[in-house]
């Protein structure tokens, strides 16, 4: 009842306003003043009056400031992100010389050449030098910035060092995935066809490809099954005999991913891709290590993505179909953050910084940064659960696989799940 009461005073204000200046126009029409003739009077209470506003405009604008400091980003928590720090305030100095210096003339002139019957304005058609100064002032300064954003954009996207930890990010409506190497040091080859329930990140191993063959021969067994014993309406079978046509796609080509593994396994050895996927380490959690250079891989199941830690200050788009990366060194712990932060519930957090889809609000995933040893010891408890338990190392040798046989037996021993 408040709120229809407020509503009703603002409208009945607006309306008396209205009128009140209705009023006010017929009553200069009846002393035969017309609307665009303003009195020398009126023109000075103007003038002064944009002195008045721009002293206020600054104030509020300086008041601004320092109420909202508290509210801006806290301390970057990675040697990139003070870089990017560096980065953002030069561009506020910039910014904020460009704005002081336009608003005072601005409204300095608006009151300080007040309209005056005896006087002209100077009319200037062109000049040379002034069109010259205004084009090459703002190219020098933006090109300043320019060479200093891509530089800072270097130290992000720039390679990783031999040593750095390897980290991978993937991203799907509506929620992250952490994949880490595992003992071999390297994270294994990905294809999308291979995902299922439980592969959700399309990792290719021998064992991986032969389950995703099976479970194609199944489901095209049992469609098959359906089309010649039951009875259906021609829109339905007209849909599961494309489904089935689309199952027998993806099988050949898998067989064909199946072949070119083999075949890179036979020509590098332990050093395959195909065989650095068995033991990594596929989880729900994002740990880091501070003060050790990170370098983050980041793919997309479904839609474009996009990794984003604000602590850290960066961000980088997941685009389906493509691996992007960067860089960083954490430099704040988290233990040490929430001391800072003065919030004992405090964390890092990786979000989506794209609006990909309803839930996107749920895209987050916290993100501990601890010691190194701290680490090491998450790290050797998440080793003990691989994506696949390997009983034998692969051989390059071992026998392959028929192209004509979805199911026959893998490249590699492997245990089950």
């Amino acid at each position: 009842m408040t709120k229809l009461l407020i509503l009703i005073v603002v409208v009945l204000g607006i309306l008396a306003v209205a009128q009140l200046a209705r009023v006010y126009e017929l009553t200069s029409r009846l002393r035969g003043k017309r609307e665009e003739d303003i009195s020398p009077s009126d023109n000075r209470f103007n003038g002064r009056m944009m002195w008045a506003f721009a002293v206020a405009y600054f104030a509020f604008f300086a008041w601004l400031v320092f109420h909202y400091q508290d509210k801006m980003l806290p301390v970057a928590a990675s040697e990139q992100g003070v870089e990017t720090d560096w980065l953002i305030n030069f561009n506020w100095v910039i910014l904020l010389i460009a704005f002081v210096i336009t608003n005072v003339l601005l409204f300095w002139f608006a009151g300080k050449y007040l309209y005056s019957k005896d006087r002209r304005a100077f009319w200037q058609p062109h000049n040379n030098k002034l069109e010259l100064a205004w084009t090459i002032v703002p190219a020098a300064v933006l090109a300043v910035i320019i060479i200093y954003g891509l530089r800072t954009w270097h130290t992000i996207t720039a390679p990783a060092g031999p040593d750095a930890q390897l980290v991978e990010l993937y991203a799907r409506q509506f929620d992250w995935t952490a994949r880490y190497p595992g003992a071999d040091g390297g994270l294994g080859a990905t294809d999308i066809r291979l995902i299922n329930g439980s592969n959700p990140l399309g990792i290719v191993t021998p064992e991986s490809v032969a389950t995703r063959l099976a479970e194609l021969d199944q489901e095209i067994n049992a469609t098959d099954s359906v089309l010649a014993h039951a009875i259906l309406a021609e829109t339905k079978s007209h849909e599961l005999t494309e489904s089935v046509g689309r199952m027998r796609r993806n099988k050949t080509r898998i067989i064909n991913l199946r072949n070119l593994m083999e075949q890179d396994i036979k020509e590098k050895g332990a050093a395959s891709t195909y065989l650095h996927g068995a033991d990594d380490i596929v989880i729900k959690e994002f740990h880091l290590p501070i003060r050790k250079e990170v370098e983050i891989l980041i793919r997309s199941q479904d839609v474009i993505h996009s990794a984003y830690l604000p602590h850290m200050r960066i961000q980088m788009n997941a685009v389906p179909g493509m691996t992007t990366r960067m860089k960083m060194v954490p430099t704040i712990t988290t233990d040490s953050m929430r001391m800072v932060m003065k919030d004992e519930e405090f964390n890092f957090i990786l979000l989506c910084n794209k609006i990909c889809g309803a839930s996107h609000y749920n895209m987050q995933m916290p993100l501990v940064v601890t010691s190194a040893e701290e680490y090491d010891a998450w790290m050797k408890d998440a080793m003990t659960k691989p994506f696949q338990p390997v009983a034998e190392a692969v051989s390059p040798e071992a026998p392959t696989m028929g192209a004509d046989s979805a199911t026959a037996a893998p490249v590699a021993v492997v245990q089950a799940h």
